[in-house]
């Protein structure tokens, strides 16, 4: 009588193997083709990834992703012509996006997340296999953030939770007595602030100090804000001429509350 026992390996005729599923189509876009050609190799050897395109600019990665309808797209900050945070609004429409750059200001994190990004590596942060982990999990809709963008985001959060939560919200509040912590804030955050200032803003034109205030440019503010440059400006003049002021420089001065804010290359 034959044996029919199965060979070690050998597949079962009713339980075929699940089938392999598509390697993750990427498109790379920095302008440094050193730093485009050597993404391209590191994530080539990959099985489950394959490069499909890269772009020089945001224009270029907007076309190339419209046609090669990449999953993720790895993605510069600042590019000539049309730079990453312009491009990003428009790529996160179809594709993941990963923030693949040198930029790790803080101010720069929060736009690239307002605008629709899955997740920030800062170059010298990452080794080629967390940068391969990273593509993978941004492709399943999970963030991935190297330590300094880690950290930005973090910042951003506490930013927000003080700026609108209130000490009286909590249980304790009637125990210990404290002060709202909008009551507090402003006091901590702009000791000294030209008394006025930040009462006499609008919602959106205190949003739009805030990121002048990060060294942010009429660019990038447009993009963060999804407005246009035109409006940004407009925006800008109001808000000069609440404050007095003359100039970013002056502006965010008297915004942080403090005269050396000019010196130390704010606007």
């Amino acid at each position: 009588m034959p044996d029919r026992t199965p060979h070690p390996g050998a597949v079962h005729p009713l339980f075929p193997p699940p089938p392999r599923p598509a390697p993750v189509r990427v498109l790379v876009a920095d302008d440094n083709p050193v730093v485009r050609a050597g993404l391209t190799a590191l994530l080539r050897d990959r099985d489950d990834i394959t490069v499909v395109a890269e772009a020089a600019d945001g224009r270029e990665a907007c076309e190339a992703a419209l046609r090669h309808r990449p999953d993720v797209v790895l993605l510069d900050v600042r590019m000539p012509g049309v730079d990453g945070l312009s491009a990003l609004p428009h790529l996160a429409r179809t594709a993941h996006v990963l923030m693949l750059t040198y930029s790790h200001e803080a101010a720069v994190v929060e736009a690239a997340l307002r605008g629709g990004a899955g997740g920030y590596l800062v170059h010298g942060e990452f080794t080629v296999q967390e940068l391969v982990s990273a593509v993978r999990d941004v492709a399943l809709g999970r963030a991935h953030f190297t330590p300094t963008a880690a950290t930005a985001v973090l910042a951003h959060l506490k930013k927000s939770a003080t700026a609108h939560d209130k000490v009286s919200d909590h249980p304790l509040y009637s125990m210990t007595q404290a002060e709202p912590l909008s009551q507090l804030q402003p006091s901590m955050r702009a000791s000294g602030m030209e008394a006025g200032a930040r009462g006499a803003l609008s919602g959106r034109e205190a949003e739009i100090m805030d990121l002048i205030a990060s060294g942010m440019n009429n660019r990038q503010i447009a993009a963060t804000c999804f407005i246009s440059e035109k409006t940004v400006k407009n925006h800008i003049n109001r808000i000069f001429a609440k404050l007095h002021s003359s100039s970013r420089s002056e502006a965010a001065a008297k915004w942080l509350g403090t005269a050396g804010a000019s010196r130390r290359g704010v606007g």
